[in-house]
């Protein structure tokens, strides 16, 4: 039930948009994703399953992203400065990627939660019911990330130099995401320098 799953998460994701988390009613969701409510809690068990799995998904979405911009085969440097500007504008156009992001949530969105113990028989569920990362757990995954795509052999200090690099073009694209710069300032140029920086070059 893929297909009836991203119609009930798209369907979610567009209530939220409108209306407090709060507001949102598992009968509109159905409706507007064209399946019976029945299907709704088959597939995520409860309104709190359903706000997991739209975590879950959101943060996917952005973590995609960030290997997408990691695989363009370009200059280290550029890759990096390629994943600060996803985390920015991934940010700034979704407000879940930004709370899962800093931590920031309001009482417009879900609540992060882990399920005590997940009981579904979907595996998407199951998965989703374990949780979104934290702030810092989601960092560490980008970073690595980054390495992964990034090193080559090399002197373990090159690697250690890439690491900072790598923790450093996301650091300071969560401080544009916290604190947007004003239109004159361009974050790309921030991020390259400190970026360079951390790099030693």
């Amino acid at each position: 039930m893929p297909a009836a799953r991203e119609s009930l998460l798209d369907a979610a994701y567009t209530a939220l948009a409108r209306r407090p988390w709060a507001g949102v009613r598992m009968v509109d969701v159905a409706a507007v994703a064209g399946v019976s409510r029945q299907t709704l809690y088959n597939e995520f068990g409860s309104k709190d399953g359903l706000a997991r799995a739209l975590l879950r998904r959101e943060t996917d979405t952005y973590l995609r992203g960030v290997e997408r911009a990691l695989a363009q085969a370009r200059d280290p440097v550029d890759r990096l400065a390629a994943v600060s500007a996803w985390t920015i504008g991934a940010a700034r156009d979704n407000v879940l990627v930004r709370a899962v992001l800093t931590g920031f949530w309001t009482e417009r969105l879900p609540a992060p939660s882990r399920a005590a113990v997940s009981s579904s028989p979907v595996p998407a569920q199951r998965r989703a019911d374990a949780g979104v990362p934290t702030p810092a757990e989601l960092l560490t995954q980008v970073r690595d990330r980054a390495m992964a795509a990034l090193v080559e052999r090399g002197r373990p200090s090159e690697t250690e130099d890439l690491a900072r690099a790598c923790e450093s073009a996301v650091r300071v694209a969560l401080s544009y995401v916290v604190a947007p710069a004003g239109r004159e300032e361009d974050p790309a140029r921030l991020v390259r320098r400190v970026i360079a920086g951390a790099a030693g070059r």
